[in-house]
């Protein structure tokens, strides 16, 4: 596992916010961020579970994600919020932890076998 991005509920608007229409919620500032802070918004209706939606979650890269999901409690099952990455929360010690599976791209695994 390596450390990804931190995830911060929030009440307010914030410059930059990118809609996610499945999950009723905006993100924003990952991108920004050199040590990975996103802050999330969330609809009234939206579908994501209250733990997620109240306390700030951390996010790890793992490399295979069923297999990081083995005996842990699963809170939000695998999806894919974005081509290529696969997530899923679990329940650590009562917090919200997100763990993905980043899909290396072709031209990733090509130079990968390069000298």
């Amino acid at each position: 596992m390596k450390y990804h991005h931190l995830g911060i509920p929030t009440a307010e608007s914030r410059a930059g916010e990118r809609y996610l229409p499945e999950l009723g919620m905006w993100v924003s500032g990952y991108e920004a961020s050199e040590f990975g802070v996103e802050w999330m918004r969330f609809e009234p209706d939206s579908p994501v579970p209250e733990l997620v939606r109240r306390v700030p979650h951390v996010a790890f890269e793992v490399p295979d994600l069923e297999a990081a999901l083995e005996g842990r409690e699963v809170l939000i099952p695998p999806t894919s919020p974005s081509p290529g990455v696969r997530v899923a929360f679990i329940v650590e010690n009562g917090a919200p932890v997100e763990l993905l599976q980043i899909q290396a791209d072709e031209s990733d695994a090509e130079q990968g076998d390069q000298p």
